[in-house]
């Protein structure tokens, strides 16, 4: 995982705790900013801190600069250079690791707000009920519309975004991970920049025996962006496909796999000049730099098929 460059260590906001005699969730929570939205970020802040019946650590990583609008008692990550998005949250992560870490990591997008001052205790509660499951996935939803976005629902039947269950990827920008399970697996792959690091944590710790769980009764408001506003969109989006499949799944899937996004991106993708940018994406993915090879095991692709999405979709 990414480590932090320069950690500028300030006083947690609840300080030391005993694990055995506190009867709160000790909870480590990692926002990313790049003082690009200073409106949204004290508003998630804000919404963040206020949070009860919880014990909060919370770190900000400065990706490439450092942190506007720190409130007192918060630590803060300064990466010298925007390392991406999952190398930011392993670098947050780990500044928080050690003897005191929390039991729980929460990963923050800096323009979410949690709605209520029980939000995080309510997400935390879902997990204490479903003890095999690593990560926790609240409901996102546009602060103004209340619509949830198919792509935040993690399953392949997002229809109904108020169904609870078992799923098999994550809407990364705001989820809940037991810290265990989160550094068993290895964090997020940092080398990814952005798109698609849920798919690949979410696989490792289903291969490590675990699950997920959907959590709809949980709202957190994000505004409903479209992913593709970002410059490298369609060349990081068909990247970091080859690089999931190379990594992640068994040999034999892998052009199955590939096949399968491959005739979804043509059909998807309408603009000619997009799909260029696409196909140069997949191009550099098959040229190689996926890192480290660990495909799953075939039990995990029949536990993956029977949760209700085989990984080849």
């Amino acid at each position: 995982m990414t480590r932090s460059r320069s950690l500028n260590h300030m006083p947690s906001p609840s300080g030391r705790r005993d694990r055995m005699t506190s009867p709160k969730a000790t909870v480590d929570v990692v926002v990313l900013t790049m003082n690009d939205r200073p409106e949204p970020f004290e508003r998630a802040m804000e919404s963040l801190l206020a949070q009860r019946d919880v014990d909060l650590r919370v770190v900000i990583v400065g990706n490439g600069v450092q942190p506007d609008h720190v409130p007192a008692g918060v630590r803060t990550v300064v990466l010298p250079v925007n390392e991406g998005i999952p190398a930011g949250r392993n670098a947050g992560a780990d500044a928080l690791a050690g003897p005191d870490a929390g039991e729980f990591v929460f990963f923050l997008d800096n323009d979410a707000v949690l709605p209520a001052t029980d939000t995080l205790a309510r997400l935390i509660a879902v997990a204490r009920r479903h003890l095999g499951a690593a990560y926790i996935q609240p409901r996102i939803a546009d602060p103004g519309t209340g619509v949830t976005l198919r792509r935040w629902v993690p399953r392949l039947r997002a229809g109904t975004a108020t169904r609870p269950g078992t799923i098999t990827v994550m809407a990364e920008g705001v989820v809940l991970i037991r810290r265990a399970d989160y550094e068993q697996a290895g964090g997020w792959p940092g080398h990814f920049f952005l798109f698609h690091e849920g798919v690949d944590l979410s696989w490792r710790l289903w291969d490590l025996g675990r699950t997920g769980h959907y959590a709809p009764d949980v709202v957190i408001h994000h505004p409903a962006t479209n992913p593709a506003r970002h410059a490298p969109f369609y060349r990081l989006v068909a990247r970091n496909r080859v690089w999931l499949a190379y990594r992640r799944l068994p040999a034999p899937l892998i052009p199955v796999y590939l096949a399968v996004w491959t005739v979804v991106s043509i059909a998807r993708i309408r603009s000619r000049a997009n799909l260029a940018v696409w196909f140069r994406g997949l191009r550099e993915g098959l040229k190689g730099g996926h890192g480290q090879r660990s495909p799953m095991s075939w039990a995990t692709v029949a536990r993956l098929t029977r949760a209700g999405r085989p990984p080849i979709v």
